[in-house]
Formats: C-alpha cells, sequence, structure tokens
C-alpha cells in the first residue's frame, strides 16, 4: 500500500443518479482498481454504502476502508413521456389510456467529497470505482480534483461522458490587500475612551 500515498482526492463534487438495479450489476461485472479486490453492498434504511474491501492482508478488520455512501429514492418511470402524451392530438381516442409505469429504486450520490467518498484508506481507488458508476449513470454529473504522483488531475463525467476537465488557480478575494479592509478599532471616532 506504499502507492496510497501519493494518491488523493482534494475536491469531489456529484450529482450522480441511476436505477439501483443497475448499480448492482455494474458492481457485480466491475474490474476493481488495484488493491481492492471487492466492493461490499450493505443498504441501511435508504442509505447504500459502498465499502472497500482491501487487498492487503495486513489491513484490520476494524479499520474503515473508503466507502462511497447513496441515498435510495424511488422514481416512477413512466413507458412515453407523460407531458408528450398530454401535448399530442388525439382526434381518434375518445378516453385516455394509462400510461403505463412503474417505481424504481435509484441511488443518488449527491454532495461534496464527505458525503459521497469517506474515510482515506484506498480512497483514491474508491473514487475510481466511482468514476467507472458515473460512467454507467445516465442522468447527474461527476467532477472532482485528485492527485496521482504529484500531479492534480481534474475529472469531469456528464451523463456517462467523461468531458474534458481543466484545474484553474485564482486569487482568492481575501488574498488581495489582506489587512486592508475592515474596520479599524483603535482609531474610530465614534468610540470613546
Amino acid at each position: 500500500m506504499s502507492t496510497e500515498e501519493s494518491r488523493h482526492v482534494y475536491r469531489l463534487h456529484s450529482t450522480l443518479e441511476l436505477p439501483l438495479e443497475d448499480l448492482r450489476t455494474h458492481i457485480d461485472e466491475a474490474t476493481f482498481p488495484d488493491g481492492v479486490t471487492d466492493v461490499e453492498i450493505t443498504r441501511r434504511n435508504n442509505t447504500l454504502i459502498l465499502k472497500a474491501v482491501a487487498e492487503d492482508e495486513s489491513v484490520s478488520k476494524y479499520t474503515p476502508t473508503a466507502q462511497l455512501k447513496a441515498s435510495i429514492t424511488e422514481n416512477r418511470v413512466y413507458e412515453e413521456d407523460p407531458d408528450e402524451r398530454r401535448n399530442s392530438f388525439r382526434w381518434d381516442e375518445e378516453e385516455e389510456d394509462e400510461i403505463e409505469s412503474e417505481l424504481v429504486e435509484f441511488a443518488a450520490f449527491k454532495g461534496d467529497r464527505e458525503t459521497v467518498l469517506q474515510n482515506s484508506l484506498l480512497q483514491y481507488q474508491m473514487f475510481l470505482v466511482l468514476c467507472g458508476i458515473a460512467e454507467t449513470a445516465e442522468k447527474g454529473t461527476l467532477t472532482a480534483i485528485s492527485e496521482r504522483d504529484g500531479d492534480l488531475e481534474a475529472t469531469r463525467i456528464v451523463e456517462g461522458e467523461a468531458r474534458p476537465a481543466d484545474i484553474e488557480v485564482v486569487e482568492g478575494p481575501r488574498d488581495h490587500n489582506s489587512g486592508q479592509g475592515g474596520v479599524n478599532w483603535r482609531d474610530n471616532k465614534f468610540i470613546s475612551d
């Protein structure tokens, strides 16, 4: 696990959402990064935890490995878009047919790094697993800044498609003229001795 020191995830924001069944299929068929032998999926009420199983046998079973956390929601999925059906003219139909639909459970990986990606052991490897999930998801965006062997990398995956991303360093508002703003309480004429 010597490479663990040279791989970090600094910023991450996710709005990914995909059917729970698709997520389970993806995890069952996935090839995991070095250091991870498997990903355990645990469900607690409306929370889904995907936990890394370490390849290194010297890691204690009590050491928390990196995990991905998602909330589970139920959404109604229609076979035909109900808005299109309402807006279309149907001269020959006298009564409305009910649109076929079903309730589908979705896993939503939404939030920033600490919300979605937790614990530091195998964190970068679980980030790679999350990138694989993002490429499977048809809805949502994953953006991240990570480090690999001393180089910063930008990641941006939008609706299942990897997109170009850059890291831009900008001057923050507090960096410019620091100490010049604010109130000088010592020379304030409204405060008397």
